[in-house]
């Protein structure tokens, strides 16, 4: 497949990002989509675009399962369009609707970190407000738990499993693309 500019229009499937906080969801979703000429639906970003608030201000004025059902809704939203990249949300893999959805609608990845490379993004990031990692444990604690609890998650529901750890964002995209022209 030598003509990349439309990959939407080729496959009329979404390409869908899962993973754990800080593993690259969201900056190659914007990368892979301006790649493949496709459009972006950012869960967190329509949430927070619907709600009229950020994340950490749902999780505290509402409460995680409010989030939750929010995050389900969306991903029913998503399920009904086609040829989007979409980046989700860390913790929708926790339901096991949201995972049969995700992987229904779209070609799922998986973008894996290790828990020192995703402690070292949350810390470099400018935007760190993480109001799962407000624990007891300590951050990297936090994270430990945590990733250890989803990724069974993420593993049920991915399609393919990309270790970004020690990727770049350009590295990351052309696995992504790589895989696409062996469909």
């Amino acid at each position: 497949m030598k003509n990349m500019s439309n990959m939407s229009e080729i496959f009329k499937v979404n390409v869908i990002l899962i993973g754990f906080m800080a593993s690259g969801k969201s900056v190659v979703a914007k990368r892979l989509a301006q790649r493949l000429k496709m459009p972006i639906a950012d869960v967190d970003v329509l949430i927070e675009n619907e709600q009229g608030m950020k994340i950490k201000d749902i999780f505290k004025i509402y409460g995680e399962p409010y989030f939750r059902k929010l995050e389900k809704e969306m991903a029913n939203k998503i399920s009904r369009i086609k040829g989007v990249v979409v980046s989700t949300g860390g913790g929708i893999v926790l339901n096991a609707e949201n995972r049969r959805i995700l992987r229904k609608c779209g070609i799922v990845f998986y973008l894996k970190a290790s828990p020192d490379v995703i402690l070292k993004r949350i810390k470099s990031a400018k935007n760190n407000e993480r109001p799962l990692l407000k624990g007891k444990m300590g951050l990297k604690g936090e994270i430990k738990k945590l990733l250890k609890m989803r990724a069974p998650y993420y593993n049920a529901c991915a399609h393919y499993v990309i270790d970004t750890s020690e990727m770049t964002i350009e590295e990351v995209v052309k696995k992504i693309i790589s895989i696409f022209r062996n469909l």
